[in-house]
């Protein structure tokens, strides 16, 4: 199978990369929650956990946008009238 169809050895790991990084921002979230809960948390703890959320959304959006840039894209619908105005849609 070719990388074409995403079956290819990349598309393969990329896509155990890809669960690795979601796993990861999954227990960051569980790990925050618990911070967040103790009030002996300090500024110093907050901040370093604020720059590993930032690295775990960053990882999530680019997988997103990675996959949502593989989704092909549906052929525009042929219209059976005139298009419906804002004004018609209420």
């Amino acid at each position: 199978m070719s990388e074409a169809d995403g079956e290819g050895y990349l598309s393969r790991l990329a896509d155990e990369m890809e669960a690795v990084q979601l796993q990861m921002g999954a227990e960051l979230i569980g790990h925050a929650r618990l911070m967040l809960g103790d009030r002996k948390t300090d500024a110093r703890e907050l901040r370093y956990l604020s720059n590993r959320l930032i690295e775990a959304l960053q990882d999530a959006l680019r997988i997103a946008e990675s996959r949502g840039g593989r989704l092909p894209v549906p052929d525009e619908p042929e219209s059976d009238g005139p298009a419906q105005t804002e004004e018609g849609a209420e």
